[in-house]
């Protein structure tokens, strides 16, 4: 007997077996191609269909498919939000959001190797935080689908930096640019990473300079094995032993423009809320299909399992609309966006394991992939803002937003 016969409930959650065949709507110089918001959303559907015949393989290996990411370089996914004046189709966040959340449904931890490319490029096109050549440089890679890209600033003695830039990774000047040296922690993409904008300290003041991964002095620690949470990340360690880059490498302007830019705490939001979204869809399918002989029909026809199935979708409901009527605005403040990020981590904790006790014992079980959406939505209390932080930037709006008295 193999595998899928030991599993009684396969059924309940076997998914349509698409075709490795992205649709690809964005092409270099052809403006009646550029991906339209619809073509974005049926786009990552399509991915995400693709990425779920892979994602129980990938968790069980904590391996990050080669074909999810060169499904994502290839289609255009990764260049959604370059700006038109550098070929791109020039997507909203309220687009890349959705398109982020049905992308999640497929596989939570390529969903979050995506946002991390996503927020990188949508927080440079706000903010302009780089040399304006640097930037159309790294467009073009997007347009191109040759990058793959990703911010590394957390290290191993100061853990994350959002309470500070104080980095022990360093670049020293050299007559034609720079020679990093250091580490970096929890670098979501691992091998697969073509660029990395590396946090370093730049004589007594922080900065970010781009690594290219084909240069020389770069190793990757695969340290990020048999995690709890979005095992299949590729979640590394990254090296940096006497790299040498250009001077034109260096990712920051003196004169960038300081702003709030809400593009990295609405994408990380995604990966967790759409793991609750596909627990929602995949309990569906296991209540339709659960046919006990005691019953003699399907455990959907109860009352009760109708009920708690309710409580979840009113929660997920709830959750999607607010993240979606947030990320409607670029410029919303801080306390709206720490509130929808909040709020649909929270969310997605809490249908995972509504998921996992509608369908009681089965629900533990790799048969069903429940215990992989439970697992991987935990991991959205690492990201910033959250919890306490999170609360207290809610509060304050709240209190600034009334007229003084």
């Amino acid at each position: 007997m193999d595998a899928s016969e030991q599993c009684l409930f396969s059924e309940a959650y076997r998914l349509p077996k698409t075709a490795d065949q992205p649709i690809v709507f964005l092409r270099k110089g052809n403006e009646e191609k550029r991906m339209q918001h619809g073509e974005a959303i049926a786009l990552a559907r399509t991915l995400g269909e693709q990425f779920a015949t892979r994602a129980e393989a990938a968790d069980r290996s904590s391996t990050l498919p080669t074909e999810d990411v060169q499904a994502l370089k290839e289609s255009g996914y990764l260049a959604m939000n370059v700006p038109q004046e550098y070929g791109g189709p020039d997507l909203s966040l309220r687009t890349c959001v959705e398109a982020q959340l049905e992308l999640a449904k497929g596989s939570a931890s390529t969903a979050l190797v995506s946002a991390m490319q996503l927020q990188v490029m949508g927080g440079a096109r706000l903010t302009r935080p780089w040399p304006e050549p640097l930037y159309e440089r790294l467009c073009g890679e997007a347009v191109s689908g040759t990058m793959l890209v990703n911010s590394l600033a957390s290290e191993p003695e100061i853990g994350s930096p959002s309470r500070g830039r104080v980095f022990a990774t360093t670049a020293e000047r050299t007559a034609d640019g720079f020679v990093v040296d250091g580490r970096k922690t929890w670098s979501t993409g691992g091998a697969h990473l073509t660029h990395m904008i590396v946090g370093v300290m730049l004589g007594e003041e922080p900065t970010n300079v781009l690594v290219e991964s084909h240069r020389e002095g770069i190793e990757i620690l695969e340290t990020w094995d048999d995690a709890l949470s979005l095992r299949a990340t590729d979640n590394h360690d990254v090296f940096f032993r006497n790299v040498r880059v250009p001077a034109d490498n260096l990712a920051a302007r003196t004169d960038a423009p300081q702003r709030f830019q809400p593009w990295a705490p609405m994408l990380f939001s995604t990966p967790y809320l759409g793991a609750g979204l596909a627990a929602r869809d995949a309990v569906v399918r296991y209540a339709l299909e659960r046919v006990p002989k005691a019953l003699g029909k399907s455990i959907s026809t109860l009352p009760k399992i109708q009920r708690l199935i309710g409580e979840v979708d009113v929660q997920l409901m709830a959750a999607r609309a607010l993240l979606l009527e947030v990320a409607d605005d670029e410029d919303s403040p801080p306390a709206r966006v720490a509130a929808a990020k909040q709020y649909a981590v929270e969310v997605a904790n809490s249908v995972t394991e509504q998921c996992v006790r509608i369908a009681g014992a089965a629900g533990l079980s790799r048969c069903l992939p429940l215990e992989r959406f439970f697992r991987d939505a935990r991991a959205g209390h690492m990201h910033p803002p959250n919890g306490d932080t999170a609360y207290e930037t809610v509060g304050k709006g709240a209190i600034e937003s009334l007229p003084n008295h």
